[in-house]
């Protein structure tokens, strides 16, 4: 098949038929399964020319895999990037990434409403390297220049953040940082390509927990960065390689296959989350709404200038505090009480005890998480189920 780009077709074509052709050792459809841990060499000059980077080719799957190679080619076709580089996880993706940008002494200016695991590394982990994670206000520009210095190595946004959902302006993030010689990464996991391409916004590099929406069955574990040829190229050569945060090739096949279904998904979750939403906002029990899609959202015309979709999360202040949001959680029958998200389940769960139990009480009220924020993953159930399952569990309290 031909090559195909993002002036000749829509998303949801580019997503099923990918950037073209079929496998080229076997001809399948369907990107095998290379479950090989070591590839041998035709002779002795081949592995030296493979190992030298003479010629292409694999050599042990730490390093690459033909399914790999196949998920990360997909991956930076959709986002626009020259190349991708696919890890075992989001935090190593995250880790790897920061870890090729700083050395000791450094520090990187990044959102202070994060996902609690990478909080966690900025603020626990990477100091004891010596590098410093300094977390401010992304949404006001002002904030983030003052945080800037000559020992600043990148700035660090997730847009929209987890678990509020603010949006920070990534066309105006990328100028400061241009403006101060440094990559802009973005953690693009909520939104996805299909609705948000922050490398043609202005960004560097662009980061998705796979796990989530790229996957979208909750069967896997994954991260990917895409960036420049020549940064991956280093990436992998200096960082995947000697810390070894690989992806099994088991896990690459599932995002491949995950990648064919990403459009449609991810038009459901957007469908559905809306109209959650909106149940929400009006709902006398709820004290706020937070959705991009929403006209009161703070950066709601942000949101609409650089998205082309607002995506299936949504987070919402219930009345009564904790004890209101816990009786909510244990009263749902469709929705599921777990973590992460983007799967085509529903899922709630309590940020301030769960996903971003690594802030403190101080931190978690300065980023606007309280105690009663709840937030839910929108699922490709039936709406109208949906809604009823959150007004029968709003019922169940008392306020």
């Amino acid at each position: 098949m031909a090559h195909l780009n993002f002036k000749k077709a829509h998303f949801a074509t580019l997503c099923v038929h990918g950037s073209g052709g079929v496998d080229e050792a076997t001809g399948a459809l369907s990107i095998p399964i290379y479950q090989s841990s070591t590839f041998a060499f035709k002779n002795a000059k081949h592995g030296a020319d493979i190992f030298s980077g003479e010629q292409e080719g694999y050599v042990y799957t730490r390093i690459g895999n033909p399914t790999q190679a196949a998920l990360e080619k997909e991956m930076a076709f959709l986002e626009g990037g020259e190349a991708a580089l696919a890890f075992g996880s989001g935090m190593a993706a995250i880790s790897s990434v920061i870890l090729s940008l700083c050395q000791s002494g450094d520090n990187f200016v990044s959102s202070d409403t994060l996902y609690g695991g990478t909080h966690s590394l900025f603020v626990d982990t990477l100091p004891r390297l010596a590098i410093e994670g300094r977390e401010v206000n992304t949404t006001n520009l002002e904030t983030i220049e003052a945080a800037i210095d000559d020992k600043t190595r990148l700035l660090y946004i997730e847009s929209p953040a987890n678990p509020t959902l603010i949006v920070s302006d990534i066309r105006a993030c990328a100028k400061i940082a241009q403006k101060h010689h440094i990559p802009l990464v973005v953690d693009n996991t909520f939104s996805t390509p299909f609705f948000q391409r922050p490398l043609e916004l202005g960004a560097d590099i662009v980061i998705h927990s796979a796990t989530k929406y790229i996957g979208g069955h909750g069967d896997t574990v994954a991260g990917v960065v895409i960036g420049k040829q020549e940064y991956i190229n280093n990436l992998r050569g200096n960082f995947l390689r000697d810390l070894g945060g690989i992806i099994s090739p088991l896990n690459a096949w599932l995002l491949v296959r995950g990648l064919k279904t990403l459009a449609v998904r991810m038009e459901r979750h957007q469908q559905n989350a809306i109209k959650v939403a909106k149940f929400l906002q009006f709902h006398p029990k709820v004290e706020q709404v937070w959705y991009p899609g929403l006209a009161t959202h703070p950066q709601h015309e942000i949101a609409k200038q650089q998205m082309s979709g607002f995506g299936g999360m949504v987070s919402f202040e219930i009345k009564g505090g904790r004890k209101a949001g816990e009786k909510l959680m244990n009263s749902v029958k469709i929705f599921t009480l777990a973590v992460s998200l983007g799967d085509v389940d529903s899922l709630i769960e309590h940020p301030a005890s769960m996903t971003h139990s690594t802030y403190s009480e101080e931190a978690l009220k300065e980023v606007g998480i309280s105690q009663g924020l709840v937030r839910l993953s929108v699922g490709l159930e039936d709406v109208h189920d949906l809604i009823d399952d959150l007004s029968q569990a709003l019922r169940k309290i008392n306020i």
